[in-house]
This record gives C-alpha cells, structure tokens and sequence, in this order.
C-alpha cells in the first residue's frame, strides 16, 4: 500500500511572538485555560468531585453537622464554580471564533458563494434574525412553527 503524499503548503499567516506584558499574559491564559478545560471535562475529575462529595457526607456526623462542616464545601463549590465560568466562557469564545474563521475561509473559497456571509457574525441579534428570515425565503422556506416541523422531523424519522 502506497502513501500519498501531500504538499506542504507555506503558512497563511506567521503569527507575531508576544511582545508586551499583556501579549504574554493573554497567551498564556489561553494555553492555561485549554488545558484546564480539558483536564476539567475529564471522567477522572469527575470521579474526583463525585468522591469529594462521598467524603464530604461522610464527615458530616463526624463534624454533627455543624455550620463550619456545611461552609467548607459550600465554600470551596463557590470558589470552583466562579473560577470555571471564565474558563469555560474563554473556551467557548475561542472555539466559536475558529469555527467563524473556518467558514468564513470555505465561503471565500466557494466559488458562487456570498463573500459578504464571512463577516456576518459581526452583525447584531436582529440583524442575524432579519438575514436568517431573508434566506429561508430565499430557499423557499416559510416561517418556522415548532409545533409542525417536529411532526415533520418525527414522521420523516419513522420512514428511515
């Protein structure tokens, strides 16, 4: 069995290396909150947290159930959860703006596609909501009603 070779293409884009203080600290946010919430979304921090939690019950007669007992876990889900959002919301914003930056490098690539449809994640709530009612019109849809596309999904889904 052979293998194909791909051509190496020349990158599109050589990023610049940090240069200030803030450069740095934006960079190494990023790669901490990649990996952190990749180690996050792990079944073992889940086990983790699932057995705290075991322990955490466990000790509560040891402790008579006291309000020091109820703050410490109290306390400590606070402080994770708090911390999580802005990783969580980091990542998301992240993997959003790749997967713009993907479709907008397959529009401008299409040959019959709109160019203008690369930027339109700039646009406002209800400027996306005009646009998505123009091209559903444009493809011959109408308006959506929950109530009848989920029949439709159901009874197409019976057929396959």
């Amino acid at each position: 069995m052979a293998k194909s070779k791909s051509k190496a293409t020349a990158p599109l884009f050589k990023f610049p290396e940090p240069a200030t203080f803030s450069d740095r600290v934006d960079t190494w946010f990023t790669e901490f909150a990649h990996h952190t919430s990749r180690f996050a979304g792990s079944p073992w921090v889940f086990v983790l947290a699932v057995l705290t939690i075991i322990a955490w019950a466990i000790s509560g007669p040891l402790f008579g159930f006291s309000d020091t007992w109820q703050l410490v876990i109290n306390t400590g889900t606070t402080i994770i959860t708090f911390l999580m959002v802005f990783l969580i919301q980091n990542t998301q914003n992240r993997d959003a703006l790749a997967v713009q930056v993907k479709l907008s490098e397959l529009i401008i690539k299409m040959h019959g596609a709109r160019n203008d449809f690369a930027q339109i994640e700039d646009l406002t709530d209800k400027e996306l909501e005009m646009l998505h009612d123009v091209i559903r019109q444009q493809a011959g849809c109408g308006p959506v009603e929950p109530a009848k596309l989920a029949k439709k999904i159901r009874k197409r889904n019976r057929k396959a």
